[in-house]
């Protein structure tokens, strides 16, 4: 039986994970990441140690899993989305990795914005934020020397495409699934915009070819073969972004079926059949969907996962040697009675990125003495539920005929049942686990097989391997206090932005 590969470099490390083609998984493998901080406001990785870590974590799962190296029919990467990398003619990098944590760009999102901010939403489908047209232009504006080697702009996963399978500069690709965040795309006929370009003074010859994610882009060098442990001219697919990769792992594969990543990112999405950007709101990005003729409107929350570590780290109950146990500060917060005048907690740590707002950051509001561990931790999660709620109601201003079905949750925080229950109810939709635990990387491995023809439709292939558990049902009278407590989050939001 053929077997497929899907990896996901995402920002806490990389993630390799190997599928038969009935979608049984036979092995896993995981390579922490090293985030570097270099000044304030800077998040870097290094792209080589990110492709090492493709090449190390693809080799041990064909080395537990036993399987020869000529089973495998195809690969696929996805990778950290909003970031950039910058690579010289001969395809090697020229500058680290610019992550979508890295909010030294912020003045060039105020300067898209003033510029050409709605006509550049209503083209890519997302407004300028932490993402790549700010960020191309902080290299073409801070380090001009840099920017003069670089051959094209990419990123992670397709980095480590180009690397296995020795692709030039010239050969440089950006899947169609990252053009929301591109800055300079028209998103619904998939090609760059000679005006947008033009508005910013970025050359297209500095843009990497746009092609679709299913699509083989190369094959394994020798080289790549000796680090990787596969086969020389095994076929590698284009792959897609991380939350793309996450969505089609959920089984977002037709209308309707909104999608939690509750991953370092908090990230909310649903599945439409039309590009639809949020102009009015400025709230959403619309995204293309891994499968063919879908799209996903979503916003996420800049590490919005990276809280409740933080917090179980610095105030749970093993204090700041990290020992507390998310799941003990879930059953304590579970134990509370929700009430008006509890702490409300804003999850912009990172800055707000929907809408762009990058100076609004995190706060607790409204503490009393009567307020524990217990409140606040109740309060990160609530903030996150909350900010979805904004979400949800931006996308039915856009879509006024979308009916959602039900939330699939995916990615490490869905396996809280609280924080389940937390979004159900302010949502009031079901809300369901998906039951697989893979995520991006069976995402990028039903890709792989879409690509090199294993499989027909990848909307019917996803449904034969992804599975959704019960659903936890909302709970009317909790709907009434979470419409309460938005208000006051909105309210308590728009006084911090004026800080």
């Amino acid at each position: 039986m053929n077997c497929l590969i899907g990896v996901d470099i995402g920002t806490q490390g990389t993630k390799a994970a190997l599928f038969d083609e009935t979608g049984r998984c036979l092995a896993q493998a995981f390579e922490a990441s090293r985030l570097l901080h270099p000044e304030p406001d800077v998040v870097e990785e290094d792209p080589e140690a990110q492709y090492g870590s493709v090449c190390a974590t693809v080799k041990r799962c064909i080395e537990e899993a036993g399987v020869p190296a000529g089973r495998v029919a195809g690969i696929a990467i996805d990778g950290q989305m909003a970031g950039v990398i910058g690579v010289g003619r001969d395809g090697s990098c020229v500058t680290p990795y610019d992550s979508w944590l890295d909010t030294r760009c912020s003045p060039y999102i105020k300067r898209m914005n003033e510029r050409a901010g709605d006509e550049v939403l209503k083209k890519t489908g997302c407004a300028p934020s932490i993402n790549h047209g700010p960020k191309i232009l902080w290299w073409k504006g801070r380090r001009k020397d840099v920017y003069k080697e670089i051959a094209a702009f990419v990123q992670p996963g397709g980095y480590a495409a180009m690397r296995l399978c020795g692709l030039r500069g010239d050969q440089a690709f950006i899947d169609a699934t990252y053009l929301h965040f591109s800055g300079f795309a028209d998103n619904k006929r998939a090609d760059w915009d000679a005006d947008l370009c033009k508005e910013f003074g970025v050359s297209q010859r500095k843009l990497p070819r746009i092609v679709p994610p299913e699509q083989v882009v190369g094959q394994v060098t020798g080289e790549a073969a000796a680090q990787s442990g596969l086969q020389a001219g095994t076929p590698v697919v284009a792959g897609c972004g991380d939350t793309s990769a996450s969505f089609l792992a959920a089984g977002a594969t037709r209308a309707g079926v909104l999608v939690d990543v509750a991953g370092t990112a908090s990230v909310f999405a649903a599945t439409s059949g039309a590009f639809r950007p949020d102009v009015k709101a400025r709230v959403l990005g619309c995204g293309r969907s891994a499968v063919p003729d879908l799209w996903h409107p979503y916003a996420y929350i800049n590490g919005g996962g990276m809280n409740l570590e933080w917090f179980r780290r610095e105030f749970g109950a093993g204090g700041a040697d990290g020992s507390a146990d998310l799941d003990a500060l879930s059953e304590a917060a579970a134990k509370l009675p929700w009430r008006d005048d509890d702490p409300l907690s804003v999850p912009h740590w990172g800055g707000r990125v929907c809408p762009p707002e990058p100076d609004l950051r995190g706060a607790w509001a409204g503490l009393t003495w009567s307020h524990g561990s217990a409140h606040l931790y109740r309060a990160v999660l609530e903030g996150v539920a909350l900010e979805y709620a904004i979400y949800l109601r931006a996308l039915r201003g856009v879509d006024r005929a979308f009916r959602p079905t039900e939330l699939r949750a995916t990615g490490g925080g869905a396996r809280s049942a609280f924080w389940r229950g937390i979004k159900a109810d302010a949502l009031q939709i079901p809300v369901r686990e998906v039951s697989r635990d893979e995520g991006a990387p069976l995402g990028c491995a039903l890709l792989a097989g879409f690509g090199v023809g294993l499989f027909p439709s990848l909307a019917a292939a996803a449904e034969q391997w992804i599975q959704a558990g019960e659903a936890r049902r909302p709970v009317a009278e909790l709907g009434k206090y979470f419409e309460k407590r938005l208000a006051r989050y909105e309210s308590l939001m728009a006084k911090l932005a004026s800080l």
